[in-house]
């Protein structure tokens, strides 16, 4: 159920009222009692996200984030290997 906006006509009274769509808009403020409360079109209930932004990886587990950095470390040791291993074949074959 949306909450919906209220001014009163009479005594300038702001409220916040919550209930169905369904529900005719209510006249009677709550303040002074006077059938004066009129709706106010509101922006609606979107939803808005404030900061830098969120990422699947902001909630990730303790283990988690352990397996990946131990696979990042492990993936940085394995290259300069291969490397090494590539530049050594090139020199046999070319000495052949």
């Amino acid at each position: 159920m949306p909450t919906y906006d209220y001014i009163c006509g009479a005594c300038s009274h702001h409220a916040e009222i919550f209930h169905s769509m369904a529900d005719k808009p209510r006249e009677k403020c709550p303040a002074c009692g006077k059938l004066k409360l009129e709706r106010q079109i509101g922006l609606g209930g979107g939803v808005i996200f404030k900061g830098s932004g969120f990422y699947e990886t902001d909630y990730r587990s303790d283990s988690y984030r352990e397996g990946e950095t131990s696979a990042q470390s492990k993936g940085d040791n394995d290259e300069p290997s291969k490397s090494i291993e590539k530049s050594s074949e090139s020199t046999d074959s070319s000495k052949g």
